[in-house]
C-alpha cells in the first residue's frame, strides 16, 4: 500500500513540475519588420553586412539575395543562412546577433481600468495582463473575454475567454499564455460575436490605432 502510495505521490510531481515548465516556457524571439541585425562571415569579412527586415519580412543579403525572415528565431535566420551561402562559399561560417528589435508587447482595451499597451518583460497569461492593465471595471464582462492574435499580416483569430473563475493561483495553470502582439478585449457587458477570423484593419475599431503600431 505504501509502495501504491509513493508512485501515486510522484506521479503528481511530475505533472505538476510538467504543467508549470508548460506555463512558464518562453517561446524564442522571432524577427519582425524594423528589426535589424548583424551578419558576420568568419573566414570571408568582406561580406559582412548590418541588414533591417522589410515590411514583407525580407531582407536582402550579399551573396544570398532576398531571403524572408519574418517569424524566424536568430538560429533559425542562422540556419537558413548557413544553408543557401554554402551553394557559394565553402563550409561558411557565419554570426547573426540581433541587433535592435521591437519591444515584445501586447493590447489590453475595453473595460479594464488603465487600457493600452504593456511591454512584454516575462511570460503573461491573458488574467495577468487584465492586472496589469489595472483590473476589469464593474461594467467589464469578464466571462466573454476576446483574444485577437494576428496570424499573418492581414488576419487575426479570434478566441474567446472565460476569465470569470480565474480567481485563485491554482487556476492559472488554465490560463491563455499570451505572445507577443496579442491584444484583449474586455466588451462592456453584452457585445456582437465575432467570427473565428476578422480583418486586422478592422481591429482599429475597438483598439485604440496608436496601440496597434509597431
Amino acid at each position: 500500500m505504501k509502495k501504491l502510495l509513493a508512485i501515486f505521490l510522484c506521479i503528481i510531481s511530475v505533472s505538476t513540475v510538467s504543467a508549470q515548465e508548460q506555463l512558464h516556457r518562453r517561446e524564442r524571439y522571432t524577427l519582425r519588420p524594423g528589426d535589424s541585425f548583424d551578419l558576420k562571415y568568419r573566414l570571408t569579412p568582406e561580406f559582412d553586412q548590418t541588414v533591417v527586415v522589410q515590411p514583407d519580412g525580407f531582407v536582402n543579403l550579399n551573396i544570398v539575395g532576398d531571403v524572408n525572415v519574418q517569424g524566424k528565431s536568430v538560429d533559425e535566420v542562422h540556419d537558413l543562412i548557413v544553408e543557401k551561402a554554402a551553394k557559394r562559399l565553402n563550409n561558411p561560417e557565419v554570426n547573426v546577433v540581433l541587433k535592435e528589435f521591437n519591444k515584445p508587447y501586447i493590447v489590453v482595451s475595453g473595460e479594464v481600468e488603465r487600457p493600452g499597451r504593456i511591454d512584454l518583460r516575462e511570460d503573461t497569461t491573458a488574467m495577468q495582463a487584465i492586472m496589469l492593465a489595472g483590473g476589469f471595471k464593474a461594467s467589464g464582462y469578464d466571462t466573454n473575454v476576446y483574444l485577437f492574435r494576428r496570424i499573418n499580416g492581414g488576419d487575426a483569430e479570434v478566441k474567446k475567454l472565460d476569465l470569470h473563475s480565474f480567481k485563485k493561483t491554482r487556476d492559472l495553470e488554465r490560463d491563455m499564455m499570451l505572445q507577443p502582439g496579442d491584444m484583449l478585449l474586455v466588451p462592456r457587458n453584452k457585445i456582437e460575436k465575432f467570427s473565428r477570423i476578422v480583418k486586422a484593419t478592422n481591429l482599429g475599431l475597438y483598439f485604440n490605432p496608436l496601440d496597434l503600431r509597431p
